[in-house]
């Protein structure tokens, strides 16, 4: 079996069974897990093969849209699954930092940000993943005191989002009956607290945000202020708010989207101390052919080409961690223009 999908308990369950039977469930080698777990081992296992040692871990990806398809406030076109973009930050994020443990509660997904950015492209918003801990162990990073994993949007986008997130109406715990009697209007003001007179007495007072902003603005520009009648008859907060955001942000046929990822590790070797930005950028061709496809389909369709050719021996349950899986794997990406740029550089 080849997947995209993370491990789960069930199929971790299953690594003796598949091990005694000579079969290999690979999984997590898609993009984001796959191209980053790849990307980011190479370069690991290559500093620790010349004697260094990582002391920092950070990892951010994103799915975006191209700057040349870029027509719309927010910086953003679904190229994947909305649902998952209309729940993230649900839960609470955990890193670590300087040799701490730090959580980051779901109300501060949004806010508790830092920009990265990449040569050419400009800055991007970074929140962080629901748990950067996992890989420690498994990418071999037990000495490093900063492990981080999150992800990128345009800049600007979160504190944006944060303003939609603060109110409630990404929840998906409970549903609304006879939504369709509601307008846009009357839904989001539904969640703006009492001592409030609307949503935008709500900004103003509560995020400080005025009318006249481009927060404003791009919040308008949904059309979830308008007194249009929601279409669905009932629904999460969370499924009305993204059956209007499908309508709003979809990619257009002769849009490019645009994927993102940057790795930044530092490292000691020989008495000094050393960082090495590695980034890639993937562009689409069009609505259909998007790199988000590219990046999650290229990774599957050359390891399944490796094990049908028995090229990969392990067995059982597995993500691609090792050489065996990315040297032949990036080495053909790279041939079909899927490459990181590294920089290594003194601190």
């Amino acid at each position: 079996m080849v997947t995209a999908s993370y491990v789960s308990k069930e199929l971790a369950a299953l690594n003796d069974e598949a091990v005694k039977n000579g079969v290999l469930l690979l999984n997590e080698i898609g993009l984001d897990p796959g191209i980053d777990h790849l990307s980011a081992m190479q370069v690991i296992n290559n500093i620790k093969k010349a004697g260094g040692e990582i002391t920092s871990f950070k990892s951010h990806c994103g799915g975006l849209v191209a700057p040349e398809s870029n027509d719309n406030p927010w910086g953003y076109k679904f190229s994947w699954n909305p649902r998952n973009v209309i729940l993230a930050g649900q839960t609470t994020a955990q890193y670590l930092h300087k040799g701490k443990l730090h959580f980051i509660p779901y109300n501060r997904i949004f806010i508790d940000t830092e920009t990265i950015e990449i040569e050419g492209y400009g800055k991007f918003d970074a929140y962080a993943n629901r748990d950067s801990l996992s890989y420690i162990q498994p990418y071999g990073i037990e000495n490093a005191k900063t492990v981080l994993r999150g992800t990128l949007r345009e800049a600007d986008f979160c504190s944006k989002w944060n303003c939609l997130s603060s109110l409630g109406i990404t929840d998906d715990t409970f549903t609304i009956e006879n939504t369709n009697k509601l307008t846009y209007r009357e839904f989001i003001e539904s969640f703006v607290p009492s001592k409030y007179n609307s949503f935008e007495d709500f900004l103003d007072k509560q995020l400080h945000i005025s009318v006249s902003s481009d927060k404003y603005k791009a919040i308008e520009w949904l059309g979830i202020l308008s007194g249009k009648k929601i279409s669905l008859a009932k629904g999460t907060p969370a499924q009305i708010l993204q059956s209007l955001l499908e309508t709003k942000w979809v990619l257009n046929p002769l849009d490019k989207d645009m994927i993102v990822m940057q790795h930044q590790f530092e490292y000691s070797l020989k008495k000094t101390h050393r960082k090495i930005t590695s980034s890639l950028i993937v562009k689409g061709d069009d609505q259909t052919y998007t790199a988000m496809a590219k990046t999650v389909g290229l990774p599957m369709a050359i390891a399944t080409k490796l094990i049908l050719n028995n090229k990969i021996k392990t067995k059982g349950v597995a993500i691609p961690l090792t050489e065996e899986f990315y040297n032949p794997i990036l080495s053909e990406l790279s041939k079909r223009k899927i490459t990181f740029i590294e920089k290594d550089v003194t601190k």
